[in-house]
C-alpha cells in the first residue's frame, strides 16, 4: 500500500471535511441519521458488484462503503462518544473472542461445533447487553426479508422451530389457503395484506429450513424475471412497441425465452 494511500489520510480526509472552517457545507449537515440511506445504498452496491463479478470496480465500490464508516467514527469522535480506533477496537476484540479456536489454542472444531459456539458466544453478548426479549437487537432497518429470517433463525435458538422442513412447507400451503379465503370472502383490505405478510414470512421459514438466504434467493428471482423479459421486450419491439403486443403475444414469447435457457 502506498504511504499517501492509508486510513490515517482518509481520517485526516474526513476531519477537513467536517471543518466548520473551510470545509463541505453538504457534510457538515450530516448527522448519524441523514447518512443511513447513503451506507445501505453503498452496501447495496457492494453486494450488487460481487453479484455481477465486477471484481474490478469492487474496490471503488468497498471505498465508498468504507468512507461511511470513517464518517460515522467522526461524528463520534465529534460528539466524543468514540472514534475510528475504538472501532477497530471492538471489531478485534469480538472476532477474537468469538474464535478461541483460532486464537486462545483451542482444539480445533467441526463446523457443526463452530457454528454452535460462535451462537453461543453471541448469546452471551446479548445477555451482557440486559436485553428484555431475544428478539429486541434484530434491526427494524434490515430489508424485511432479511429481517424475517434473521427473526426465525433467533426463535429456532430458542427451540421454537419446526422439526423439519416439511412442518415449515406445511404451514405455507395453510397461509396460502388463508390468503386464499380472504380473497374469496372480501374486498382487498388490510386484513389480506396481513395474510399476504404471513404467507411471505411463512415462506420465509421454507427458505431458511433449506439452507438458503431469503433476501439472496429473491435478488436471484428478481435479476431472474429482468433478464428474461429483457429478451422478450427484445423480441417483440422487433416487429411492433411492447405496448401494442397482447397478453397472449408476451405470454407466447416468454415460453420461448424459459424454453430457451433451460435448453
Amino acid at each position: 500500500m502506498s504511504q499517501s494511500h492509508n486510513i490515517d489520510i482518509l481520517l485526516n480526509i474526513m476531519s477537513k471535511l467536517r471543518d466548520p472552517d473551510g470545509g463541505c457545507p453538504w457534510d457538515l449537515k450530516q448527522d448519524f441519521a441523514s447518512i443511513v440511506p447513503h451506507t445501505l445504498e453503498e452496501a447495496y452496491e457492494v453486494a450488487e458488484c460481487i453479484e455481477h463479478e465486477q471484481f474490478l470496480e469492487l474496490k471503488d465500490e468497498l471505498g465508498d462503503l468504507l468512507f461511511q464508516i470513517v464518517f460515522y467514527a467522526q461524528l463520534g469522535k465529534e460528539q466524543q462518544l468514540f472514534n475510528f480506533d475504538d472501532v477497530v477496537a471492538a471489531i478485534c476484540d469480538k472476532l477474537v473472542r468469538r474464535h478461541p479456536h483460532v486464537f486462545a489454542n483451542e482444539e480445533v472444531l467441526s463446523e457443526e461445533q463452530l457454528k454452535a459456539n460462535w451462537e453461543a458466544q453471541k448469546a452471551g453478548e446479548r445477555k451482557q447487553k440486559t436485553l428484555v426479549n431475544i428478539l429486541d437487537d434484530i434491526p427494524h432497518a434490515l430489508p424485511a426479508l432479511s429481517r424475517a429470517q434473521k427473526i426465525q433463525k433467533r426463535v429456532a435458538s430458542v427451540g421454537f422451530d419446526w422439526p423439519s422442513i416439511t412442518g415449515a412447507l406445511d404451514k405455507v400451503e395453510e397461509e396460502f389457503q388463508e390468503v386464499r379465503e380472504e380473497l374469496e370472502t372480501n374486498a382487498p383490505d388490510e386484513k389480506l395484506a396481513e395474510e399476504l405478510g404471513d404467507l411471505m414470512f411463512a415462506l420465509v421459514n421454507v427458505i431458511r429450513h433449506a439452507g438458503f438466504n431469503a433476501e439472496h434467493v429473491l435478488r436471484n428471482a428478481n435479476n431472474k424475471f429482468t433478464r428474461r423479459f429483457n429478451q422478450v421486450e427484445l423480441t417483440i419491439s422487433k416487429s411492433k412497441p411492447m405496448k401494442e403486443a397482447t397478453l397472449e403475444e408476451m405470454e407466447a414469447v416468454w415460453q420461448r425465452v424459459k424454453k430457451l435457457e433451460k435448453a
